[in-house]
């Protein structure tokens, strides 16, 4: 029985991974065909599109009644944004990644804040409407901030308007709609897969459904951004790659959780494994803010020392939990 369960945990994470990146490309085209700026497409909604599987997810996990499985996700795929996608982006597409813009430094603020507000606000061991609400006041103060002057998403990172208009027929822009349209209803279906096979696998393991979610549905649902940050690096558009991440990790820990929490109040009774993901969160959010605000440029030595934290990550919560 549970070799049935496995057969679906990985269908469905195949068809999350290759629908959040059908996704991506397909809203990427779709945006260049109406003309969108290029900070939009990267920011906001290569971000957007990212976060997809998060939510889908987080609304069968609440509507199982097992939200905590989602808040081990997004711990996870946060985890992974701040670390490995982008050790992977640069070692990968052997790039560095420049974070001169001060729209990047001022996100890099936002970004590891809000990375780590939700551990905050579980720290009475219970997400509830309250919080919830918190989580999504606090994604609309930063779409309002970011919205407020045209200049934070007009601009390009390389100070040049786009004054060649993209050309790209009617009927690709439908065909586009149509992918669309069918990865949304894949990521539906892997979703509802992914929930119900974590379930027997805690059931069976004897692990609790928060690890699951941090090791597994967090990875998992984190392979689009890995995978649009590594394209992103082999064709040499750096300037989309921090965006898209920060984005990734902003909407998932406010939006997303925000409404799962509405559906569903999360309540963690052993707080244990979190204990070791909260540390790592942490120090990976403060890590990056400084050398996003610092160096200006994110190396192939910055991403080595991102790559060994997230290496570490797994070790100690593998073997020390």
């Amino acid at each position: 029985m549970i070799l049935l369960y496995v057969l679906i945990f990985i269908l469905s994470c195949l068809a999350i991974a290759w629908s959040g990146s059908r996704l991506v490309d397909g809203l990427a085209k779709m945006a260049k065909y109406l003309n969108w700026r290029e900070f939009v497409v990267a920011f906001f909604i290569m971000a957007v599109a990212g976060s997809f599987p998060n939510l889908f997810v987080g609304i069968n996990s609440a509507l199982h009644k097992i939200p905590q499985l989602s808040f081990g996700d997004i711990v996870g795929g946060n985890m992974i944004d701040l670390t490995l996608a982008v050790a992977a982006a640069i070692i990968i597409g052997g790039v560095s990644l420049p974070a001169k813009s001060r729209l990047v430094q001022s996100s890099a603020i936002f970004t590891a804040g809000i990375a780590i507000l939700p551990l905050i606000l579980i720290l009475d061991g219970a997400l509830g409407r309250i919080d919830g609400l918190i989580l999504l006041l606090t994604f609309f103060i930063y779409i309002v901030w970011l919205f407020s002057k045209s200049e934070r998403f007009k601009k390009v990172y390389n100070g040049n308007e786009k004054k060649e208009k993209t050309v790209i027929k009617f009927k690709d822009f439908l065909k586009n709609l149509f992918l669309v349209i069918l990865a949304l209803i894949l990521l539906l279906l892997g979703s509802e897969g992914i929930v119900i096979s974590a379930q027997v696998f805690a059931k069976t393991l004897e692990i609790t459904l928060p690890l699951v979610g941090i090791l597994i549905i967090g990875f998992g649902n984190a392979l689009p951004e890995i995978y649009f940050a590594v394209i992103s690096a082999r064709k040499k558009q750096t300037w989309m790659i921090l965006g898209d991440l920060m984005g990734a990790v902003i909407i998932s820990a406010t939006f997303v959780l925000g409404i799962v929490v509405l559906i569903n109040p999360i309540r963690i009774v052993d707080f244990s494994p979190f204990a070791i993901a909260r540390i790592f969160l942490i120090i990976s959010a403060l890590f990056f803010l400084i050398v996003v605000r610092t160096g200006r440029r994110v190396s192939k030595k910055e991403s080595l020392i991102l790559l060994g934290t997230y290496l570490l990550f797994l070790f100690f919560e593998i073997f020390f939990r």
